[in-house]
């Protein structure tokens, strides 16, 4: 099997699992530790206008972690109800508080996104994933515009390239995060080290 119809077979297994018609799978530069989750949907006709993050703060000399989940909030994109959020691992253990949620101007839904990651620390104190922001647009028509939470950008690391958009028609509608383990005490855990968004018709 040929890469181009390996794909194609990708994109059509999320369809059947899902019942959503994925346009793109947007990817950025990322952290190098942990393995990625489940891909958690909004709810069929819904797309993602808003989001939150759970944040450590600087631990002293203590472990940090940063950013280590992210949450999607959903409207429809019809009645612009909201239908809820997308919280992948939210059962499992996870440092740090969820600050609140920061949205689109209604009738608008995120489109791409941008991650602050820390490179490498060799022998020092790793944290990988240390904030993400989004840009916003008409799932249609209409030039795009920056959301983020304050105060703009976390506590270490640069922010890299922004990813693709999703198509024109289309919005983000799913996520998955790719996160390593807890290795318990006096050990160095980074959390949350990359995200992938998927684009819905």
């Amino acid at each position: 099997m040929n890469v181009e119809r390996f794909l194609i077979v990708i994109v059509a297994s999320l369809y059947w699992v899902e019942g959503r018609e994925i346009t793109k799978i947007l990817t950025v530069k990322g952290g190098d530790w942990g393995s990625w989750g489940e891909i958690k949907y909004c709810p069929e006709g819904s797309f993602a206008d808003g989001y939150k993050m759970q944040i450590e703060p600087p631990q002293g000399f203590g472990d940090d972690t940063s950013l280590n989940r992210v949450s999607l909030s959903c409207r429809d994109a019809e009645t612009l109800e909201e239908t809820g959020n997308v919280t992948p691992y939210s059962d499992t253990r996870s440092f740090g508080s969820w600050g609140s949620e920061t949205s689109c101007h209604k009738g608008q839904f995120l489109t791409s996104f941008a991650l602050q990651v820390e490179k490498p620390q060799g022998a020092g104190d790793d944290t990988a994933a240390n904030f993400v922001k989004f840009t916003c647009r008409n799932k249609t028509e209409g030039e795009p515009s920056v959301l983020y939470q304050q105060p703009g950008a976390g506590y270490w690391g640069s922010f890299g390239e922004w990813s693709e958009a999703c198509p024109h028609g289309s919005a983000i509608c799913g996520l998955q995060q790719m996160i390593e383990p807890f290795h318990g005490l006096w050990t160095d855990d980074t959390e949350l080290n990359n995200l992938k968004f998927y684009c819905c018709q």
